[in-house]
C-alpha cells in the first residue's frame, strides 16, 4: 500500500471519522508494547546494578569530627549528606551528633548516611565594657545572655572610681551564652605614697621630664628622627598608663626629634572627636604617603575625648582614622 492510499484510507476528510478505530488501536498497542519494554529494561538495569553492590555495616560515626567521619564512611564506600545542625553545648562544634540510618544497619555500598552536626553552645559576642560604670556593664552583659564574673579594683589616674577599665574575655570575642566576664574597675586615684605611670603619649617630654624629677624615678629617652609629630612630641611609653611604678622601675619614653618641627614648617592638624555616647573605643591614626602606612596615633579614648595631631604637609597624603578596627574617616592632607 502506498503513502496516498494509507492516507485516503485513515485520513481522507471523505470518511465519517478522521481516523479509524483500527489505527488507533494498533498505535496504541505499539506505544504501549515500547512503555513496558523500556520500564522492564530500567528495572532489570537497576536491579543488576544495586544487587551487584555488597552490603556492609553502617559504621558509628557519632562523637567524630566532620572529617574523621567522611574518612569512615569513604573507607567503608558510602556517602554523606549535611541534613542540619543543632546547638549542644556539651558536644564541641562540627562533631557528628546523630547519623540515619544507625551504626550498625546492613546497607549496600553508595548508600548516603545524612548526618546531624553540633553547632557547639549558642555563642554571642562580648560587648566593649571598657570606660563604662559597674552597674551598666552588669547590665549589658545581662542583654547580651552573660554573667558578670569577678570584679576587681586597680587605681587609676585616668578613670573614675567604678569605672571598668579592663574585662577578660576582651569585646568583641565570640563566646558561648552565660559565659562570665570578669572585670577591673577604677578605685579612683592611688593614695599618697604609690606612684603610677601617667599617659604621656601625645605630651612634651619636659612635661615627663618635671614628673620624674618630682616623683624620683628614672627615664630612658629614645629619639625617633623620622617621626611626622613635632620635635618633643612623647610618641610611646614603657609602662603604660596606670602601672604603678617606683624609683627601681624601668621607665622608657620615645620621642620624636624631627627637626624643624618648631614653626618653620607648616603643619597639618589632625583633630578627632569620639563619640559622646558609649564606652571607650580604641583609636588608631595612620598617615598614608609616599613613604608608606605610619602610624602616628594608637589608644584609647574615653566617649566625648578630643584628639589633636600634627603633621608636616609633606609627610603624609592622607590620614586615615580608625574607630575599633574599623575605618571611619580618611582625610586628604592639603
Amino acid at each position: 500500500m502506498g503513502f496516498k492510499e494509507f492516507y485516503q484510507g485513515h485520513f481522507s476528510a471523505g470518511d465519517d471519522k478522521i481516523v479509524s478505530p483500527g489505527f488507533v488501536m494498533r498505535v496504541g498497542g505499539v506505544g504501549l508494547a515500547l512503555f513496558l519494554l523500556t520500564y522492564f529494561l530500567f528495572s532489570w538495569t537497576m536491579e543488576t546494578v544495586i544487587h551487584n553492590r555488597k552490603e556492609v555495616i553502617v559504621p558509628d560515626i557519632a562523637g567524630k569530627s566532620s572529617v574523621n567521619a567522611l574518612q569512615v564512611l569513604s573507607e567503608n564506600n558510602l556517602a554523606m549528606k549535611i541534613e542540619g545542625y543543632e546547638f549542644n553545648e556539651s558536644v564541641p562544634i562540627g562533631t557528628v551528633l546523630r547519623h540515619n540510618p544507625p551504626a550498625g544497619i546492613s546497607v549496600r555500598e553508595g548508600k548516603i548516611i545524612k548526618v546531624v552536626f553540633s553547632q557547639g553552645g549558642e555563642s554571642v559576642f562580648t560587648p566593649n565594657l571598657i570606660g563604662l560604670p559597674l552597674r551598666n556593664a552588669e547590665l549589658m552583659l545581662r542583654q547580651r545572655q552573660l554573667g558578670l564574673g569577678e570584679v576587681s579594683e586597680a587605681y587609676s589616674l585616668k578613670a573614675e572610681k567604678g569605672t571598668v577599665l579592663s574585662q577578660d574575655p576582651k569585646p568583641e570575642l565570640s563566646v558561648s551564652k552565660n559565659t562570665m566576664v570578669q572585670v577591673t574597675v577604677s578605685a579612683g586615684e592611688p593614695p599618697s605614697g604609690i606612684i603610677m605611670m601617667p599617659d604621656f603619649r601625645q605630651k612634651k617630654s619636659d612635661e615627663a621630664q618635671q614628673w620624674a624629677s618630682k616623683s624620683g624615678v628614672s627615664l630612658n629617652i629614645t629619639e625617633d628622627a623620622g617621626s611626622l609629630f613635632p620635635g618633643g612630641t612623647i610618641l610611646d611609653q614603657k609602662p603604660d598608663p596606670d602601672t604603678v611604678v617606683s624609683a627601681d622601675s624601668k621607665i622608657s619614653l620615645t620621642v620624636s626629634s624631627r627637626k624643624g618641627a618648631a614653626g618653620d614648617e607648616r603643619e597639618y592638624r589632625v583633630h578627632y572627636e569620639v563619640s559622646q555616647s558609649g564606652a571607650q573605643r580604641h583609636i588608631r591614626v595612620v598617615a598614608l604617603g609616599k613613604r608608606g602606612e605610619r602610624e602616628i596615633f594608637n589608644g584609647l579614648r574615653d566617649p566625648g575625648s578630643k584628639i589633636d595631631l600634627s603633621i608636616p604637609y609633606g609627610g603624609a597624603e592622607k590620614v586615615r582614622i580608625f574607630v575599633n578596627g574599623i575605618l571611619v574617616e580618611e582625610r586628604p592632607v592639603k
